[in-house]
């Protein structure tokens, strides 16, 4: 198989070198596309240098598959030069999430319909991903109707930059230095910022809006409804989550544990006195959706809470892109 990958010197763009190693994948070629400044540069792979490429025409012919890890401007720019050259696009942008040709996948929960792609598959946002990862085996029990959700975000969604952002502020508060946001619109050292993204409707910001719009859409339930907060906490890696969810049917806790025991590249940790539940810390750098915290809610007609974290750039990226391929 031959590979392109655009961005592949961002965060998520190496992550997906790392995995594509990992996952063994057959991979008879690698390209690997990056901006100008990267020219000249080169990233490993099983052993090998692979020099970073600038995009041009002509630069996709012979792939069968292309990763974006870019922008959702360079996806719609590279979208249809993808196609034409005869490979499938696989983009982690928005560019084409809500489209209705373009399917919207994350494989372990509805990965028949990459079957049904026109050349391109979208990767969805990485809190959603992670979000229907963890209330998937609840949607098989009983269609879920409604879920107020509040994620926790850490600063590598924002890439490299936030990461390399967070670190820098806290080096500067530490020696009495002033600070000047870049990345984030506020200092994020010892910060929360309770919005992500533009205001898009009625008070929800773009980031918010994804969690219902692109739920809908790979959990196939297009009548679910959503209030989302989105809020960006100093942690370097992985998203936390929050969920509180309406059913339609009644269920126990203990059939919910069962269903959640069954699904694959999902862990429950859910012993409140054994201080066992999920965490950034140990859900980063590795595969899995946790789920802990699991309860009643007191408030939701037939109410489950529970709270989940994954890391961001695998399963809510990197990994979910790779897996796609897998699906096809």
């Amino acid at each position: 198989m031959r590979i392109g990958i655009i961005g592949a010197s961002g965060a998520v763009g190496r992550e997906m070198i790392q995995v594509l190693e990992e996952e063994n994948i057959p991979v008879e070629e690698l390209r690997l596309f990056a901006s100008e400044r990267s020219l000249g540069k080169c990233l490993p792979f099983h052993g090998f240098k692979i020099p970073l490429q600038v995009v041009k025409e002509g630069c996709f012919d012979g792939l069968d598959v292309v990763l974006g890890a870019c922008s959702a401007s360079l996806s719609k720019q590279y979208a249809k030069d993808i196609v034409n050259a005869g490979a499938v696009f696989i983009d982690n942008s928005s560019a084409f999430r809500l489209d209705r040709d373009v399917p919207l996948i994350v494989p372990e929960i509805n990965g028949e319909d990459a079957k049904g792609h026109h050349g391109i598959i979208s990767n969805p946002n990485c809190s959603t991903i992670i979000t229907c990862m963890a209330v998937n085996a609840i949607k098989k029990l009983s269609p879920i109707t409604g879920m107020i959700v509040s994620t926790y975000q850490a600063v590598s969604g924002a890439g490299a930059k936030g990461i390399d952002e967070l670190k820098e502020e806290i080096s500067a508060l530490e020696k009495g230095e002033a600070i000047q946001p870049d990345v984030f619109p506020y200092q994020i050292a010892y910060n929360c910022i309770p919005a992500i993204g533009n205001e898009e409707c009625e008070g929800y910001t773009s980031e918010e809006m994804k969690m219902e719009n692109e739920g809908r859409k790979i959990l196939h339930l297009p009548e679910l409804n959503v209030s989302c907060t989105c809020v960006r906490v100093p942690v370097m890696r992985s998203h936390s989550i929050s969920v509180s969810l309406a059913t339609q049917n009644p269920l126990t806790l203990e059939e919910i544990r069962e269903a959640i025991l069954r699904e694959p590249h999902v862990q429950l940790l859910d012993d409140y006195d054994a201080k066992v539940y999920p965490m950034p810390l140990t859900s980063s750098n590795q595969n899995d959706v946790l789920i802990g915290r699991l309860r009643y809610d007191r408030v939701l007609p037939n109410g489950i809470a529970l709270f989940c974290c994954g890391d961001q750039i695998r399963k809510g990226a990197a990994l979910n892109a790779v897996q796609i391929i897998k699906c096809l």
